[in-house]
């Protein structure tokens, strides 16, 4: 069953957000706590969502998202930041079930594009997504700021 997460789900995401960065060879990379993620869901004024892949009772996999906006099409669109499902539960099409249920949140809302991002290594992963149809933007290229960069920027003066 797909459905969107819920306040008893936080400890199980956090969980699978852990096993993704193992899975994308960052095992030290989450700093986040649970109570983090609970308050980014489910805050007074939530600007985090989730669904859940869940199998006999036990949340076994995660879509977690966010809105962005295009100037271009003067229109939301929706932001994967991490789709994962347990290993133990993979070929079961609950990621493409994941998938589609955001697709659907997209067209139901109105929303311009569905976009996120996929490591290059991955090759599992990106010929699912596109055998799903999903396109790649390769002419895009990802850019970070981050701890002490992103310190130095935000303390640069303006006007210089």
């Amino acid at each position: 069953m797909i459905r969107p997460a819920e306040r008893r789900d936080v400890a199980a995401l956090h969980d699978l957000i852990v096993a993704l960065a193992v899975y994308e060879r960052e095992p030290d990379a989450v700093t986040a706590i649970a109570s983090d993620l609970e308050k980014a869901l489910f805050g007074p004024e939530p600007k985090l969502f989730a669904h859940v892949a869940e199998v006999d009772g036990a949340v076994v996999g995660m879509a977690i998202w966010f809105c962005n906006y295009s100037t271009w099409t003067g229109r939301h669109g929706l932001y994967l930041e991490d789709l994962y499902v347990q290993p133990s539960h993979r070929g079961r099409g609950l990621g493409r079930d994941l998938l589609v249920t955001l697709a659907r949140v997209c067209a139901d809302r109105g929303y311009a594009r569905f976009e996120w991002a996929v490591l290059d290594w991955n090759t599992p992963s990106i010929d699912f997504y596109r055998a799903m149809g999903a396109e790649p933007m390769d002419t895009w290229t990802v850019q970070r700021l981050s701890g002490d960069a992103l310190a130095a920027v935000a303390a640069l003066p303006l006007g210089e």
